[in-house]
């Protein structure tokens, strides 16, 4: 199979992944004290956007799980960089996380970005698979504000969210068998497509918290975010994840998620449940 590299391994997905996989493996990761403790792993530092220490990491490298970098302006260029050291080192495959309906005008703001690192991917000759992930159910909870509220220009559109232990199998099924992958690209979703109305009464019922859904207008988005005194590039990627969940192009549910981890894809319920 050779050596798989996974970055961001210090990360949710990332770490998830790398302790699924175990065993003989490179972990790719910024700060080498916060990588996870994988018995026979190595643990490379690197920047996505230093070259040099990106090639060293992935010399030898037959897969890579290139997860999608930390949310910046730069964040395009980062993932050439990275891209780039992949073809220089010949890795075989390069599996990357991106997200749903990734494409040049997706409402959602930083849906471009993934679309244009999958372009440059596509290009670099590269053998790859593309994990579009949903929105993250796991993080629905959060979105509530201390008060219970989610608040956003979303109004009764759907997200197929999906949890991120099923993102990370659906990854290591890739992984382990990348022949069997070459080219196609995985809608990771979950089992049904929610509004932010159900899936507040779903967040209610599991936690005995009250939540509920507030839909804003989009000026009332920006109004309401404003206080957090974040670049306009970060307060449009925040209003955009609403306006794209009202779009309705993040409503699609597919099997992906069972096609390749065999278990069925799990609800906001189930996951809630576990605690």
């Amino acid at each position: 199979m050779g050596l798989i590299v996974v970055s961001g391994a210090t990360g949710r997905l990332g770490g998830r992944v790398a302790l699924r996989l175990g065993g003989d493996l490179r972990l790719l990761v910024r700060d080498p004290a916060r990588a996870p403790s994988v018995p026979g792993a190595q643990v490379a530092v690197a920047e996505y956007a230093d070259l040099d220490a990106m090639r060293s990491a992935l010399r030898g490298a037959s897969t890579v799980l290139m997860v999608s970098g930390a949310e910046t302006p730069e964040r395009v260029a980062q993932h050439r960089t990275f891209v780039d050291a992949a073809v220089a080192e010949g890795v075989g495959h390069l599996v990357y996380t991106s997200f749903a309906g990734a494409a040049p005008d997706a409402t959602f703001t930083l849906a471009r970005d993934h679309w244009a690192t999958e372009q440059y991917i596509r290009a670099s000759g590269l053998e790859f698979t593309f994990l579009r992930d949903n929105l993250y159910a796991d993080f629905l909870p959060l979105m509530a504000g201390p008060d219970g509220v989610i608040r956003g220009p979303a109004g009764d559109g759907r997200a197929a969210v999906v949890v991120q232990d099923d993102i990370a199998d659906a990854a290591v099924a890739v992984l382990r068998s990348p022949v069997e992958h070459v080219g196609p690209t995985y809608d990771l979703t979950g089992p049904s497509a929610l509004s932010l109305t159900e899936a507040a009464a779903i967040i209610s019922a599991a936690t005995g918290r009250e939540v509920r859904y507030r839909a804003e207008t989009i000026e009332e988005a920006y109004a309401s975010r404003e206080r957090y005194q974040a670049p306009r590039w970060q307060v449009d990627a925040w209003v955009s994840t609403y306006t794209a969940i009202a779009a309705g192009e993040l409503g699609a549910v597919t099997g992906d998620v069972a096609a390749l981890t065999g278990h069925p894809a799990t609800s906001l319920a189930e996951l809630l449940a576990r605690g």
